[in-house]
C-alpha cells in the first residue's frame, strides 16, 4: 500500500515489502528472520537498501525481555528501524481512520473489535488495493503525532512531509 502512495505522489521510491511468516510471534525470531532475508535481497538486487525497516507488533512484547533486548540489539546492529505497532497492526491501521487517532485499544482482541466496527468489510489479510481504498496520505498525516516510529519512517522516506510552520 505504501508503495502505492508513493506512486500517486510521484516519488522516486521503491519498497521492498516482504510479509515475513510466520508472523505475529517473537519478536526477535522475526528480526533475526528479518535480517537473513534482507541480507538475501540486497545480495540480489546488488546493492544495500537506503532504509530499513520492520512493522512489529507489540503485543507479544515482554514475554521475553532478554530476546527483546536481542531483538532490538540486532536491529541497531543492522541498521533496521523497529516500528511498533500498539498492541497491533489492526490498531494502527484503526488510527488511520477518521476520528481515530487517538484510539488505544488495549488487547489485540480489542483492536479488531474497534477496526470491524469502524470499517466493516475488512478481513484479514486485507490485499494493498483494498487497504488504499480507505487509506491515503492524509490518513498517513493524521497519524504522524500518535506513531511516531513510523511518521519518522515515512518522513525518511517522503511519503510525509515535514509538519507546516
Amino acid at each position: 500500500m505504501l508503495q502505492r502512495l508513493a506512486d500517486a505522489a510521484g516519488l522516486p521510491l521503491h519498497l521492498d515489502t516482504v510479509v515475513l511468516q510466520p508472523g505475529g510471534g517473537d519478536p526477535c525470531a522475526i528480526v533475526e528472520l528479518a535480517v537473513r532475508r534482507l541480507t538475501q535481497r540486497e545480495r540480489q538486487s546488488g546493492a544495500p537498501y537506503a532504509h530499513r525497516a520492520i512493522l512489529l507488533d507489540a503485543d507479544k512484547l515482554g514475554q521475553s525481555p532478554q530476546r527483546d533486548d536481542r531483538a532490538a540489539a540486532i536491529a541497531a546492529g543492522e541498521a533496521i528501524a523497529l516500528i511498533w505497532q500498539q498492541p497491533c497492526h489492526e490498531a494502527l491501521l484503526l488510527r488511520h481512520l477518521p476520528g481515530c487517532a487517538q484510539l488505544r485499544p488495549p488487547q489485540t482482541r480489542v483492536a479488531c473489535q474497534q477496526l470491524v466496527q469502524r470499517w466493516p468489510d475488512y478481513r484479514k489479510p486485507m490485499p494493498a488495493a483494498r487497504l488504499a481504498q480507505r487509506i491515503d496520505v492524509a490518513s498517513l498525516a493524521q497519524i504522524r503525532t500518535v506513531e511516531g516510529a513510523l511518521a519518522e519512517f515515512l518522513l525518511t522516506i517522503g511519503l510525509l512531509t515535514a509538519e507546516p510552520g
